[in-house]
């Protein structure tokens, strides 16, 4: 059962979360179940006690007198055989002989095979005979009581003390496993310990970075937006060159993911749940911190890094089953939808609130398990305006607030034992994404604010289209724009993404499997003229005729990837193996969320190219993975990038 969740799981059927749950429940389960065991074992142990001295009472009061008839015992019906995890002696302790009156009692043990010998034995019949010397001549009533049974074993009468002692023996046996291994765990843990799940991860990865000998690193061929952004304003008519990204010398790394996480469950279906995580910095795409990397005031020379906090949130389900019940998600989680790393980034985690609706297909009055439509829909806020902005003026500007709207519907169709399909539909809303241009103003000094700073990304990578969001009056004050041109650039469209995402999966040869993902993605709000009349990136080669560079942008993306091997690395040898292609224009999606790996020194949008993978269970939980990544630009200067990474996981 264990197994069939972590399928589930790694499949995308449950959550880390739901399958935690599940887990827990299928192991207190069974945990009760041995509980159970034990307690019948030791009622019947005493059964068996009692049945013993009832029969040596009437044996005793029925002691044949000279010349009379032995008295006809009554056997109690035998008793189910119940196994528990108990060890017994496997053979009996044997008194010295008691004289006395003969007596035969044949009585089938209740104790499980495991308990009195071989295992694939069935139940043995124990027969209490009296010494031979004690015992009626040959030929009288009783004398040939069990014999021709070849899986009787004779022993003579065992006194009550010595059954007293078999009877507290296993009891001791049967509690000292239960306090081994926690029973119930009433009576070595607090109850709120099994509500806890801990959860995590540690990746150790080598990178190698190739930059061709062909990309332009002439000029100012790639500004780092988010470098200006997320500083002061850059000066465009200062002497010192914008910040620019590496496009020309090749680059190698060893870098650290460590992830703890944990998941409580508060009860009538409330769970709360945490990870913490590291990073060099607090990017949303990424938890790597890469190992003697000097920045943000830590790393280097064997300097402690960040610990930054990735999730945190509380959870309502309606019911026990994730697959069939409504649950309502709020503060920060993992990704609730069904995509691919072409929008989302693999390390992403949302803020906000989100519902998850299964849906169920009814045909003749009964319940279509093979199709599972689900529908999953949120809130996100993506940029909150600073209280006190702008924090130079007495005069507050207005807030500028950003948010995702997003809703996804699709369906998991198991078609047949062979073959399941999930397809689903998306639309990812983006309000105020967008920079604007600032009210008229002439900026002093790089302090001063413009009314629509807030425009600007707080974080971004590399590919989306910019514009300049500042609107600088020239005058006296500035030289007539020569001077002080203090600048922030924001995104040049608005960001409407349609999304379409599919997986159909073959499992005939389970657990080979071969399975093919696909995702489209459309920026339904972009505008080709707009966007080109104010672009400062993503342009062409300015014509040898004249006039202006043209503008090469575009608002389309898709991927594909074919995998096949082993769906889940569960034993050491399992294995799959990967290969993919995608192409993502300019501004098909924001490029803040999308994969940070693809594009090597410039991960985001305006790339494609193909990715090469595969992976190597070493052991339960540790497993060997490669990657090798491909990229060209597809607008603007001329940009390629080949990326090797060599990972290794463990989870637990």
């Amino acid at each position: 059962m264990v197994s069939l969740i972590k399928r589930l799981e790694e499949r995308g059927a449950l959550t880390r979360q739901d399958a935690a749950v599940l887990i827990s429940q299928a192991e207190a389960d069974a945990a009760d179940a041995r509980v159970q065991a034990a307690e019948i074992l030791l009622a019947t142990a005493k059964a068996d006690a009692a049945a013993a001295r009832a029969q040596a009472a009437l044996a005793q009061a029925g002691s044949p007198r000279a010349g009379s008839p032995t008295p006809a015992l009554v056997e109690p019906p035998p008793a189910p055989v119940i196994q528990a995890p108990v060890a017994m002696p496997s053979t009996l302790p044997v008194p010295p002989p008691v004289p006395q009156a003969p007596v035969a009692v044949a009585a089938q043990s209740r104790l499980g095979p495991s308990d009195l010998g071989d295992e694939n034995e069935g139940p043995t019949t124990v027969t209490a005979t009296p010494p031979a010397s004690a015992g009626p001549a040959a030929g009288a009533p009783g004398a040939e009581a069990g014999d021709g049974d070849e899986d009787s074993v004779r022993v003579p009468y065992v006194p009550e003390v010595v059954k007293n002692e078999l009877r507290q023996e296993v009891k001791d046996d049967v509690l000292a496993e239960a306090r081994r291994e926690n029973w119930g765990g009433s009576h070595a843990f607090p109850d709120w310990v099994s509500r806890f799940t801990l959860y995590g991860d540690v990746r150790i990865r080598y990178g190698l970075l190739y930059n061709h000998k062909t990309n332009d690193d002439s000029g100012n061929a790639f500004p780092n937006f988010n470098s200006i952004n997320t500083g002061s304003p850059f000066d465009l008519a200062g002497a010192v060159a914008e910040p620019q990204y590496n496009v020309d010398k090749d680059r190698e790394r060893m870098q650290l993911r460590a992830r703890l996480g944990a998941t409580v469950d508060l009860a009538d279906g409330f769970t709360t749940g945490l990870r913490l995580a590291t990073g060099n910095d607090d990017s949303p795409v990424s938890a790597n911190q890469t190992l003697g990397a000097a920045g943000s005031g830590q790393g280097g020379d064997f300097s402690k890094y960040s610990v930054w906090l990735d999730r945190a949130y509380i959870r309502y389900q309606t019911g026990g089953d994730p697959a069939t019940d409504i649950s309502l998600t709020a503060g920060r989680f993992e990704n609730p939808f069904f995509a691919t790393s072409l929008i989302w980034a693999n390390d992403l985690s949302f803020d906000g609130v989100v519902a998850s609706v299964p849906l169920k297909v009814h045909w003749d009055g009964n319940v279509v398990d093979s199709i599972k439509p689900f529908l999953v829909a949120g809130v996100f806020p993506v940029f909150n305006t600073d209280l006190n902005f702008a924090t130079d003026n007495a005069a507050k500007f207005p807030s500028y607030d950003k948010w995702l709207d997003a809703a996804q519907a699709g369906v998991d169709w198991r078609t047949s034992n062979d073959f399941d399909i999930k397809v689903a539909a998306a639309y990812y809303y983006f309000k105020n994404m967008q920079g604007q241009l600032s009210t008229p103003f002439t900026p002093l000094n790089s302090s001063n604010a413009g009314s629509t700073d807030a425009s600007r990304p707080s974080f971004a990578q590399n590919g989306n289209t910019y514009m300049e969001v500042r609107d600088i009056v020239p005058g006296p004050l500035n030289d007539n724009g020569t001077i002080d041109q203090f600048q922030y650039f924001g995104l040049a469209t608005p960001f409407h993404e349609f999304a379409a995402t599919g997986r159909i999966e073959y499992n005939h040869f389970e657990p080979f499997q071969v399975s093919l993902t696909g995702e489209f993605v459309e920026n339904t709000a972009f505008r080709e003229t707009s966007v080109s009349a104010m672009a400062i990136n993503n342009l062409g080669a300015v014509p040898s005729s004249g006039g202006t560079a043209p503008f090469l942008g575009g608002n389309k993306g898709w991927i594909t990837t074919l995998k096949f091997g082993d769906a889940v690395l569960q034993r050491a040898g399992d294995w799959n193996l990967g290969i993919g292609y995608r192409y993502l224009q300019s501004d098909a999606v924001v490029d803040a969320f999308t994969d940070s790996d693809f594009g090597g020194d410039l991960p985001g949008t305006n790339l494609e190219g193909y990715t090469i993978d595969g992976s190597l269970s070493l052991g339960h939980g540790v497993w060997f993975e490669t990657k090798y990544f491909a990229a060209s630009a597809i607008a603007g200067p001329s940009y390629k990038n080949d990326y090797l990474q060599l990972d290794l996981n463990t989870k637990f």
